[in-house]
């Protein structure tokens, strides 16, 4: 049988017992968790999930959205997608870029995260993982904005023009910034 992907997203009410009921939805089908983000945001618990099956099953659990929201009583979506790619592959490495991460740190405040993803646009660089949180600062109990991101920089980026730019973001938004790659590059 042919092996298909699909993101499946949910929310609503935190609860317990709701990472149970859609790992069961994807096991009872014969299907597998390949990879997941959920987390409580506010009163809501929120899904992200990367998860295979065969094709028989998937075109029937795409057709039951509606009566799963209603009886898990969540918002549910499924999308079908492609396979992901395998790290470490010479083909995934040669069209991928190299991988960086990008974390912030900074009083609380209105458009951080607008102000850095947009100069990851403008220099074409894709955001592969975000994660946000606010924070009360140790000492002074001042509210603190962390971000860690994970992005790709293609071949045409010139790293240390990104770094001057966020490096402007630094001072004119008060961000600490620091861009670093994940893994080492080679020097041939």
């Amino acid at each position: 049988m042919a092996k298909a992907f699909a993101v499946l997203s949910a929310i609503g009410a935190d609860r317990v017992g709701i990472v149970d009921d859609l790992a069961a939805l994807v096991s009872d089908k014969g299907g597998n968790i390949e990879e997941s983000k959920m987390a409580v945001l506010g009163g809501e618990f929120a899904v992200m999930m990367l998860f295979s099956m065969d094709e028989a099953a998937l075109g029937p659990l795409v057709r039951e959205v509606g009566g799963l929201e209603a009886n898990l009583g969540l918002k549910v979506g499924i999308e079908r997608t492609r396979a992901p790619e395998k790290e470490g592959s010479a083909a995934a490495e040669a069209g991928r870029g190299r991988p960086y991460s990008l974390e912030t740190v900074s009083l609380d405040g209105r458009g951080i995260v607008h102000a850095v993803s947009a100069v990851l646009r403008s220099y074409g660089i894709n955001i592969e993982d975000l994660e946000t949180r606010t924070e009360r600062a140790p000492l002074t109990g001042a509210p603190l904005f962390r971000m860690k991101a994970n992005v790709v920089l293609g071949p045409e980026v010139v790293a240390s023009s990104l770094r001057r730019e966020l490096e402007e973001l630094r001072t004119g938004q008060d961000l600490d910034v620091v861009l670093q790659p994940l893994v080492p590059t080679r020097r041939d």
